[in-house]
């Protein structure tokens, strides 16, 4: 399936077609059978319109999905809409999120990422088994509670980061 924006040349009407194929669009127009929908007029053309890249799947959208009629929903069978991208942050929290994303940029610079063996290295420092250092790495919810509950001291990364192997 294939959208075009027409435009009416007799009064400059816009409006979308659907077509299976550009060859069938071409064969509707030359036989006389794409129409104007407003005044009626065959004098039809296509109309300028810019291509639809979808973007990338690591990207968020940058604005909210537009509404697609009815026809295009049953030829559509595409991936669900994404959620609507939360609303703009005040200047001033914006700046105290920034505060805080620079201030865990410089601690994890003196930092060491453990991964999966975060856990174990964390409570072997806070038994004295290993010199203590700073570490960061993975640990589930159930994981970071019970080294809470054993009193050693960890704190969570509060803005996401990537695995060294992982950064491209």
């Amino acid at each position: 399936m294939i959208v075009f924006d027409l435009e009416c040349k007799a009064a400059g009407h816009r409006f979308e077609g659907w077509f299976g194929s550009s060859d069938d669009y071409a064969e509707q127009h030359a036989r006389g059978l794409v129409t104007c929908p407003v005044c009626g007029s065959s004098d039809v053309t296509k109309a300028v319109m810019a291509p639809h890249v979808g973007r990338k799947g690591n990207q968020l959208p940058d604005q909210m999905p537009k509404a697609v009629p009815a026809r295009a929903q049953e030829a559509d069978a595409g991936p669900a809409t994404a959620p609507a991208p939360a609303p703009p942050l005040s200047p001033q929290a914006a700046a105290v999120l920034q505060a805080i994303a620079k201030a865990q940029a410089e601690a994890l610079k003196s930092s060491t990422w453990v991964g999966k063996q975060f856990v174990e290295q964390a409570r072997a420092m806070h038994y004295g088994e290993q010199d203590n250092a700073m570490i960061h790495g993975e640990a589930s919810p159930d994981e970071a509670k019970a080294l809470i509950e054993e009193g050693v001291e960890i704190a969570p990364i509060l803005f996401p980061v990537a695995p060294p192997g992982d950064v491209n």
